[in-house]
């Protein structure tokens, strides 16, 4: 059965999208509207990924994720072969019902509506374009892939918070884990570039965004814990997510808001993390490469500091769940295209058997790359993720078996 799948990968303030003609994964056309909202210091772009040519950008306003959506359709619709005959969403959490992929109808769709401030950057714009997607293809098949569902895997006692569990069971209050789809896409690569079979890998996969971040540890192929949890703001520290808090600074934040939720998860969500500590900016990036002459260089070297010892805290503690490791993962911005991250998070991890080579590190371009040396008995890759890819795959599975 051949199809076309156009998957839909939906930001806070972006929309990818991806026609990918299945079974055979070629690339039918792609690309990202961007700035999507309130006007910022550039106006809002379509960015069009040529296939063979140039990429393109068009500046059009785009107010919401419905409008991005009808600009997307509009550049589908330029040739008419390339078009979808099935969509799949990305959705960030599912929530407790939402646990593997889901056909969309009114039942799942209000399913979703109920747990969207469990991602409230996230799952809302999402949401809001699978609500434009049935308006505007009212007879196209679509399905939610859920970000969780790699999770599923992590047991009892990795997903169970310390708190009373009445309370827990009637708020279905639980470790979810996020960038499932990104860190199944990369363990499932590395495995295969390994030679060794995937129900016998063992990994911690390294999702580093500029936006969002977490390490998973895996055992035999699946998830056995993931930095993130209830929602996506535990663990490590993000552009603008806060990362790891002890729970008694929230509540002193709700008493110096007088109790305002939403300005605590403003600042919990949007003006912590990078942004918090540095002041100036939510990208790394930018508190790595701050030069001498920086006025604000000692707080970009703090921000730089605490952003590395979590990852490389976690790093440990993940190695240390999993036992004897095949790999290190790293994906995503940071994770691929950022080897002074690399180098400072294995740096002093002989003990756990990860020798990175520093000449390989600095120069992995062209990726997947084994960035350690010979005789390293833990493997360091750099590998791309490929969430639409992956989503796609789930797609087609589940069209051919309907």
């Amino acid at each position: 059965m051949t199809m076309n799948v156009l998957v839909f990968n939906c930001g806070s303030s972006s929309l990818k999208y991806r026609l990918i003609a299945m079974p055979g994964e070629e690339q039918l056309s792609s690309g990202e509207a961007q700035r999507i909202g309130p006007p910022t210091a550039k106006p809002s772009c379509l960015v069009l990924h040529g296939n063979g040519r140039p990429n393109e950008t068009r500046t059009i306003p785009m107010r919401n994720h419905a409008e991005a959506l009808q600009q997307v359709v509009a550049v589908l619709r330029e040739t008419p072969d390339a078009m979808p005959d099935v969509i799949g969403h990305r959705l960030v959490n599912g929530g407790p019902t939402i646990t593997d992929r889901s056909w969309i109808d009114d039942s799942v769709l209000a399913e979703l509506i109920a747990c969207q401030d469990l991602a409230p950057i996230h799952n809302p714009p999402a949401i809001a374009t699978i609500q434009a997607c049935r308006e505007m293809f009212p007879g196209l098949p679509q399905i939610v892939i859920s970000d969780t569902n790699y999770h599923r895997t992590i047991p009892l006692h990795a997903r169970t918070y310390a708190i009373p569990q009445d309370v827990s069971r009637a708020m279905g209050i639980r470790k979810y884990g996020y960038h499932g789809i990104s860190h199944q896409y990369v363990v499932t690569e590395t495995a295969r570039l390994m030679n060794i079979p995937l129900d016998r890998f063992r990994a911690v996969s390294c999702h580093l965004g500029s936006g969002g971040a977490s390490l998973c540890a895996v055992v035999d192929g699946r998830s056995i814990d993931n930095t993130m949890g209830y929602s996506p703001l535990q663990g490590l520290i993000m552009s603008t997510r806060c990362g790891d808090l002890d729970p008694g600074i929230t509540l002193s934040l709700l008493a110096d808001t007088m109790g305002d939720r939403s300005a605590v998860e403003t600042r919990l969500n949007n003006k912590s993390g990078v942004l918090g500590l540095s002041g100036r900016s939510a990208d790394i990036r930018d508190a790595l490469d701050s030069g001498a002459d920086d006025s604000g260089s000692d707080r970009n070297q703090m921000t730089a500091q605490v952003y590395l010892w979590r990852l490389k805290k976690y790093l440990g503690a993940y190695l240390a769940l999993v036992g004897r490791a095949d790999a290190v993962i790293f994906t995503d911005t940071i994770g691929e295209t950022v080897p002074r991250v690399r180098q400072a998070v294995c740096s002093g991890m002989d003990v756990f058997g990860i020798r990175l080579d520093t000449e390989r590190n600095a120069s992995a371009r062209q990726l997947p790359a084994d960035v350690a040396t010979s005789d390293s008995p833990v493997r360091v890759w750099a590998v791309a993720t490929n969430e639409e890819i992956s989503i796609a795959r789930s797609v087609y599975q589940a069209q051919c078996e309907s």
